[in-house]
């Protein structure tokens, strides 16, 4: 991809920053109980994107089995604090050093947002649970768009840049379309949006051309047939977009997932970290899980405790050689 992927919407790059500085740097030794976790503390579920969105849904899905199995004593407010493609909600969570009743659940942006963004923190500092399924993307269109198939799209990109849309700005929203227009040819121009709420309603209005999504988070309008599937980034297509050929399967494999997973707070206590290591391995032997990934068509991808921490260390440098080879970042 060259220089004429623009990057559309507002950054806000001094989010985080004022949010580290508008909270205490560190929670007092009353805020960590004895015993781990206390009922009387009530968790800070802190959600970095909008209602509706992967992060969002995946987050309500933990919750709801924590609450079913009664696996969290205490009450859980999860709170979605949307902005700066995560920047604000995970700048939140940062601020909460030593407590271990700040905790979020992580995407694809909490490793790219810090390669692009001044943010004070990045992805290695906040204390690593699990990372727990990765997921891939499917290219849409308005199921009255004249484009058929990507064969349609990808002649049509060569003649006229089109606009895709995404959620956050410089994540695997933008690594997945602008890999597959580079091997395939074509350019285009990235919107970015806050939420998938916000980007499904452009392209129904036909204020984008195209947008990229995680299945399980447009299935719905995908079965109706408001939006017409093209092409899935992943390895194999699901059985949810059968008939949607892979990149892969049309040559244009790019190797992109994105790491969902749960983080708490930086220097939370170790107690804190181990109990909920132990609580997510019972989490995810749930039927509840199971068919949270199936519906989402996730693929299970379990790494626990420093593992993950090395894991997100190690995917934001691979993430960032990618992002500086096509000039999204210096």
């Amino acid at each position: 991809m060259t220089n004429s992927t623009q990057l559309r919407g507002p950054w806000l790059r001094a989010t985080a920053v004022a949010l580290a500085f508008s909270l205490p740097a560190a929670f007092g030794s009353q805020a960590i109980a004895q015993d781990y976790p206390s009922a009387d503390e009530t968790l800070d579920w802190t959600i970095a994107f909008g209602p509706g969105g992967g992060n969002d849904i995946m987050a309500r899905t933990i919750i709801e089995i924590l609450t079913k199995y009664e696996l969290y004593p205490g009450d859980i407010s999860p709170e979605n604090r949307a902005g700066g493609s995560g920047a604000v909600g995970w700048g939140y969570l940062f601020a909460q050093s030593g407590n271990p009743y700040g905790i979020s659940t992580t995407s694809g942006s909490f490793v790219t947002t810090p390669l692009q963004a001044d943010t004070p923190w990045q992805p290695e500092d906040f204390t690593p649970v699990a990372l727990l399924a990765a997921d891939d993307l499917v290219l849409v269109v308005n199921g009255t768009s004249e484009i058929q198939n990507i064969d349609d799209f990808i002649a049509m990109a060569k003649s006229q840049p089109m606009n895709i849309g995404g959620t956050g700005t410089v994540n695997v929203d933008f690594i997945v379309p602008t890999l597959f227009a580079e091997k395939a040819g074509f350019e285009f121009d990235y919107v970015s949006f806050n939420s998938m709420a916000d980007q499904t309603t452009a392209l129904l209005s036909d204020a984008l051309d195209a947008m990229v999504g995680n299945p399980g988070e447009i299935l719905g309008l995908i079965e109706s047939g408001e939006l017409r599937p093209l092409v899935f980034s992943g390895q194999t297509t699901p059985d949810a977009l059968e008939g949607v050929p892979t990149m892969g399967d049309i040559g244009f494999d790019i190797g992109v997932s994105m790491p969902r997973g749960l983080i708490l707070a930086p220097n939370a206590p170790a107690e804190a970290q181990d109990w909920w290591i132990e609580t997510m391995k019972k989490v995810v032997e749930t039927p509840e899980w199971g068919e949270y990934i199936a519906r989402n068509t996730l693929t299970p991808t379990i790494i626990y405790g420093e593992d993950f921490r090395t894991f997100l260390e190690n995917t934001k440098n691979g993430f960032g050689v990618v992002l500086r080879s096509v000039g999204a970042i210096e």
